[in-house]
């Protein structure tokens, strides 16, 4: 999608030698992809042949398809998917999901969305006999967000040291002491994956118990195993809410993804306001500014970054390079899997409405062309600064009047939206967290979104505290000492980072009681591109802090987080002015801080 986006020739040339191999070379039966090496040991050179016809890797090159067909309308990527699905259709009951691994089990969602995105091009009604055959081999994840009875099964961990396996559960006794917020089996690729299928899969069964569990499973997740910036402790099983957990790469691009389905389909405002919280916290800090490498695992409370063993669950696998910045560092799956996080969010900034009209949910700077009202096309653009500013600007391109209605999201943080049309102040009418403006639109008509940040905290592992203004997240600013590491290994070249300042800080009670007296807020006339680094940062956040001699370094991180209860009494140390930006702007961090007197 991002070549397509940004409509660059140079990654097009990149994209099209794998896009044309596929839509070339499929089979009769309708099988896709690599040759399985038993079927035909002479096949074509240099086409990689695999040991399996594992139904997951098909689900990825699917997406593809459809992002590709989406830009272009290449009218064969719709016979190949109905080929494909009438040879999944066929081969399924005897070969299910899990039949080779796992992953298909559990992201069979995303075969699900193809499936219900090519049926309402076609209308090809195997297709919706298809989906119920999916659905019905997908991991259970309705019946488990819910806790309540599950199917039994066989027992296969042996395929995955740290999953309880394709089947779930396999002890009934054992079900009824599971769930999302006990649950540590889950893999956290999975479950940001697999969280949508129930969503999914309510657009042919809309029955409000999925959306339930969907809604359930977000807040166990949040309350169990979250962190401020919006993601899980996940490195790689779900590993609870302590703030040095790790968060895995894929897991930020793949829960975004998730979202920004749950939103398509719903409309739920919640899952814009997460979605944003993911997009401006989680996902700028984890990669390099030009994409040249990224930390497999990223946490809230960062400290040190080096090639050392830590309390993550796998930590031990990768050489302890998991939250080193690099190409092959941890494991490369999230090399492959980084870039799809932006283009992706791109996509679904705009949202075509059912009385005609255009929806703005999630903001950003950007342009849309769209038929509205009795088909009139026209163009708005988008001009912000958001995040970072609380002004967004649509202003309109048309070459013909246009009556259509205008929604404007309204998130959840902000309790006093303003909303001025050519100047002119004017409250559209609101409803489910949107304000909709209908009306007869001219060529040059402008609305200004205001949507005033103020300071807040929300509360996290051990009473802790995060500021957050706006969609933002903010983080204590560290400055930061690099290190390249020559490796030759298999996890390569890497660099470490070490900090220059103390970290070990606490915010002052009084900082918490009254934010307006006690936070600066400085924020920058022009912002710098890019904006998600130290230097660069658009706004800063001053107040008063307080060192903790306790809390020191433990095992490479940042030691056990002290309890606040609800302050830690320290009247023998002097206060002192600390600095924060947004999360995403920094490496180094401490985003969840104890409270202190």
């Amino acid at each position: 999608p991002l070549a397509y986006l940004l409509n660059d020739d140079e990654l097009k040339a990149r994209v099209m030698p794998w896009i044309e191999w596929t839509l070339t070379h499929q089979a009769e039966s309708g099988y896709f992809g690599p040759v399985p090496f038993e079927e035909e040991p002479e096949a074509e050179p240099g086409i990689q042949k695999t040991p399996r016809r594992d139904w997951w890797p098909k689900m990825v090159m699917l997406k593809v398809l459809q992002q590709y067909y989406s830009a272009t309308g290449d009218e064969r990527v719709i016979d190949l998917m109905l080929n494909y699905f009438r040879y999944q259709l066929e081969e399924l009951p005897e070969t299910p999901l899990d039949h080779w691994s796992f992953w298909a089990n559990r992201r069979g969602g995303d075969n699900l969305v193809v499936v219900y995105w090519l049926y309402n091009i076609t209308g090809e009604q195997f297709l919706l006999d298809l989906a119920e055959l999916l659905h019905e081999q997908t991991f259970p994840y309705t019946t488990v967000f819910l806790n309540e009875e599950c199917y039994e099964g066989p027992d296969v961990s042996h395929l995955y040291p740290y999953n309880t396996g394709n089947r779930y559960p396999f002890d009934m006794d054992l079900i009824n002491r599971l769930c999302i917020r006990q649950l540590m089996s889950f893999h956290c690729v999975n479950i940001a994956q697999g969280i949508k299928e129930p969503v999914i899969y309510y657009q042919q069964h809309p029955d409000s118990v999925y959306l339930r569990a969907v809604k359930k499973a977000l807040h166990d997740l949040r309350v169990f195993h979250g962190q401020p910036q919006g993601m899980y402790g996940g490195d790689e099983a779900l590993h609870g809410r302590t703030p040095t957990q790790g968060i895995e790469f894929c897991s930020v691009v793949e829960f975004m993804f998730s979202l920004e389905n749950i939103l398509s389909i719903t409309g739920d405002m919640e899952m814009a306001d997460h979605l944003e919280r993911i997009a401006y916290n989680a996902l700028p800090t984890q990669a390099r500014d030009d994409f040249s490498g990224r930390q497999y695992f990223q946490s809230a409370n960062q400290v040190e970054i080096s090639r050392n063993r830590r309390n993550f669950y796998v930590g031990h696998y990768h050489g302890g390079t998991d939250l080193c910045y690099g190409v092959f560092t941890g494991y490369p799956c999230c090399t492959t899997n980084m870039h799809q996080g932006w283009p992706k969010f791109t996509r679904h900034l705009w949202f075509a409405t059912p009385d005609n009209g255009l929806a703005a949910l999630v903001y950003a700077p950007s342009r849309v062309t769209a038929l509205v009202g009795d088909n009139v096309r026209i163009t708005l653009r988008e001009e912000t600064a958001y995040p970072f500013e609380n002004t967004i600007r649509f202003i309109l391109e048309t070459d013909q009047s246009a009556t259509f209605p205008l929604h404007l999201r309204v998130p959840g943080w902000c309790e006093a939206p303003e909303v001025r049309i050519n100047g002119q102040e004017r409250f559209g009418e609101q409803s489910n967290q949107t304000l909709i403006i209908d009306r007869t639109w001219e060529d040059g008509d402008k609305v200004e979104l205001i949507l005033p940040m103020e300071i807040r905290f929300s509360r996290w592992a051990e009473n802790s505290v995060a500021v957050e203004r706006g969609p933002l997240v903010y983080a204590l600013k560290i400055r930061e000492a690099w290190k390249q590491v020559d490796s030759d290994d298999q996890w390569g070249d890497y660099e470490e980072v070490y900090s220059r300042d103390p970290w070990n800080y606490g915010l002052l009670e009084a900082a918490i009681a009254d934010p307006e007296a006690e936070f600066e807020v400085i924020t920058r006339e022009r912002i710098s591109a890019p904006p998600w680094n130290l230097e660069n940062a658009p706004v800063t956040l001053r107040a008063k802090g307080k060192r903790i001699p306790e809390w020191q370094l433990y095992n490479h991180m940042a030691g056990p987080l002290p309890h606040s209860r609800p302050q830690l009494h320290l009247t023998d140390v002097e206060p002192e002015e600390i600095t924060l930006i947004p999360y995403g702007c920094t490496t180094l961090r401490i985003t969840e801080f104890p409270v202190v007197r």
